[in-house]
């Protein structure tokens, strides 16, 4: 049998930015952006081994190894609508064949992460803070964007916070990337222009409001009643506090210590909030706490009351 002609990883990364160029999750009018996607090799990132992120009809994930399927592998690699799941369970499911279980770290899809740098906007010279380094590769495009030590990024996990800085020294770049809490942000380095979060939460950590520069940009995917997270961004408002409103639908995986649910009604969702509406609402978050506000409720029918009868 003939062998399989190799798939050319520059020439999948100029169709999938053209593919962006006219999707809804795609460049928009920032040209900055499609420049630094097609500079930062995504393969690059991509473990040898990985998990599509669909189960098959036995409920197992298929592994992709690089070695076994090179073009399937980086095929996948440029899908513009798919994550590949990088970690199950926190790591006690290893990457040996089809699996099932927690996903716990991934890279996510081209679209997801040219949406969330357009709406983050990071401008030459700022400093960023991202929660959740993952791959390295959202650091790598923040970094190639923002300029020589500019990104502090934030890990919880040793084993993925080690290989990320590996595939980030191998391309020269120079991010600071911090095994820890990511809820806890990085006081040292900030205030920060942009802070940035790769995983989502219930409620905005304040440590993220208190590192944030007033007049900075938040962005983060904060999950919802509707059976999605909802991508915030916020802009600094001084003292601590951030004001601003959600910019599209999404779905992360949580931080580790907000994974666990709690009544939406605590977490400051009004019970007028409806997903038609969900581009009307509004969020604060500050020392008071986090409140998402309807400005237009939906108004409640009034029947007619008519005299009883005697």
């Amino acid at each position: 049998m003939a062998s399989q002609m190799p798939v050319d990883a520059a020439a999948l990364r100029r169709r999938c930015a053209e593919e962006m160029d006219s999707a809804s999750r795609g460049f928009g009018n920032a040209a900055w952006l499609k420049d630094v996607f097609l500079s930062v090799p995504r393969e690059h990132f991509v473990p040898a081994r990985v998990w599509w992120p669909s189960p098959r009809a036995d409920g197992l994930h298929s592994l992709i190894d690089q070695a076994e399927r090179p073009n399937a592998w980086l095929k996948a690699v440029y899908s513009t609508g798919a994550p590949l799941i990088t970690q199950l369970d926190d790591g006690r499911v290893p990457p040996a064949g089809p699996a099932k279980g927690h996903f716990s770290s991934s890279i996510s899809s081209s679209g997801v992460i040219i949406e969330l740098l357009r709406h983050l906007a990071p401008r030459t010279g700022d400093r960023v803070l991202e929660l959740g380094t993952g791959t390295g590769y959202t650091t790598a495009l923040l970094a190639t964007r923002t300029g020589p030590g500019t990104v502090v990024s934030m890990e919880v996990d040793p084993g993925i916070a080690a290989q990320a800085r590996r595939n980030l020294d191998g391309l020269g770049l120079d991010p600071l990337v911090i095994t820890g809490d990511g809820e806890q942000g990085n006081p040292a380095a900030g205030p920060y222009d942009r802070i940035v979060a790769t995983a989502s939460v219930r409620r905005i950590p304040r440590a993220w409001l208190e590192q944030l520069r007033p007049g900075g940009v938040l962005l983060a995917p904060l999950d919802s009643p509707f059976g999605c997270d909802l991508l915030v961004r916020l802009t600094g408002a001084g003292g601590t506090a951030a004001r601003g409103h959600f910019v599209a639908k999404v779905e992360f995986m949580r931080f580790r210590g907000q994974r666990t649910p709690r009544p939406y009604a605590e977490l400051g969702w009004p019970e007028t909030a409806s997903v038609e509406r969900w581009q009307e609402l509004q969020v604060e978050a500050g020392p008071r706490g986090q409140q998402i506000l309807d400005p237009s409720p939906p108004r409640v029918a009034h029947t007619e009351r008519r005299p009883a009868p005697r």
